[in-house]
């Protein structure tokens, strides 16, 4: 049986969803980012119970089809930006296209319609969120960054990070409060 679930975007979340289904005495498949493959079926008590798990974590048992398809557009950037050093071969609404088999203006649309903003507008953020997070790590210097993440030159990187979080990346470095926001907030 095939579930989807809801803000599961890390590793750490399916470290979490592995641990409740061990807690409820089921047997996984798979656990990837937004999708569980269990080998029960599972009655709507157990669903219940499940989801009911679920949610003291901050995740969801996704049922309804759109849901589950803005879970699955979200999960695939999330893999991109996160998970991947590699970019697609194609430009990115033909990738997401392809990788989720729907027209990518019925994505975009029902993305738009449902989030109430556009796949590039999260794209962007959850880039801009990346970018946060390695400048606090300080492993990497901007040039680093902004090749790893895909821009075309660092003034690329430097211009969108400063008209989404009104600073520059260096002065954000410096900055003693570092705040990031949650990718399940975007």
């Amino acid at each position: 049986m095939k579930l989807y679930i809801g803000n599961m975007v890390s590793n750490r979340c399916k470290m979490i969803v592995k641990s409740e289904l061990e807690k409820h005495g089921l047997h996984f498949i798979i656990v990837d980012l937004g999708e569980v493959e269990i080998m029960e079926s599972l009655s709507a008590d157990q669903l219940e119970t499940l989801s009911t798990g679920l949610r003291k974590s901050g995740l969801s048992l996704l049922s309804d089809k759109k849901s589950i398809l803005i879970e699955r557009i979200k999960n695939t950037i999330v893999e991109m930006v996160y998970y991947s050093d590699k970019l697609p071969r194609t430009n990115f609404s033909d990738f997401l296209s392809e990788k989720l088999s729907y027209d990518y203006t019925y994505l975009a649309n029902l993305f738009s319609e449902i989030q109430g903003s556009t796949i590039e507008s999260y794209i962007i953020n959850l880039r801009i969120e990346r970018v946060k997070e390695l400048l606090i790590y300080n492993e990497l210097n901007l040039t680093e960054i902004s090749y790893k993440l895909h821009y075309s030159s660092v003034a690329h990187l430097s211009g969108q990070f400063k008209k989404i979080t009104g600073l520059t990346p260096s002065y954000y470095k410096r900055l003693r409060r570092k705040k990031r926001s949650p990718i399940e907030g975007l």
